[in-house]
């Protein structure tokens, strides 16, 4: 798993997580959501299953940053937080692919940052958004690697 790997190679580790207020979804989400003609629920509500984190839990002394947009970047001071403890490199993982890790992604190149994705720690509704993402950030810089690449070289 990504999380244990970067933890015991001690590698700082950041969870985010997109949170809405109840009845008050991101209104680029909403929209998308009418367009498709669909009654699918507000997602990621706070106070509700989809708010919580999927997999491990960040620990006590591990940056959690809630977000309102796609972007883990968009309004939320991150990239003050990681400039400020001399971080220029970063590998994201997370749901979903072509939405908001890729929308990091792109945020994460525009703010300097070197931009590396865990492939098979990231996942779409469908494989070939997720492959298309993952196609088109690496060609736009991104290294693109699986978590064993990512454990291998965080032990040397």
């Amino acid at each position: 798993m990504l999380v244990d790997a970067a933890r015991g190679a001690g590698v700082a580790v950041v969870f985010v997580r997109y949170i809405n207020q109840p009845g008050a979804e991101n209104r680029i989400a909403a929209e998308a959501r009418a367009r498709r003609d669909t009654d699918e629920p507000d997602l990621c509500v706070i106070g509700t299953p989809g708010a919580d984190f999927a997999g491990p839990l960040p620990l006590p002394d591990e940056l959690v940053v809630s977000k309102f947009q796609f972007s883990a970047f968009a309004r939320t001071g991150l990239d003050a937080l990681l400039h400020a403890r001399g971080v220029d490199t970063l590998v994201l993982c997370g749901l979903t692919t072509e939405c908001c890790v890729a929308s990091s992604a792109w945020d994460a190149f525009e703010r300097d940052f070197h931009v590396f994705l865990a492939a098979d720690a990231c996942a779409a509704y469908e494989d070939d958004l997720h492959q298309g993402a993952l196609k088109a950030l690496e060609l736009s810089g991104a290294g693109i690697a699986n978590v064993a690449d990512f454990a291998l070289a965080w032990k040397k």
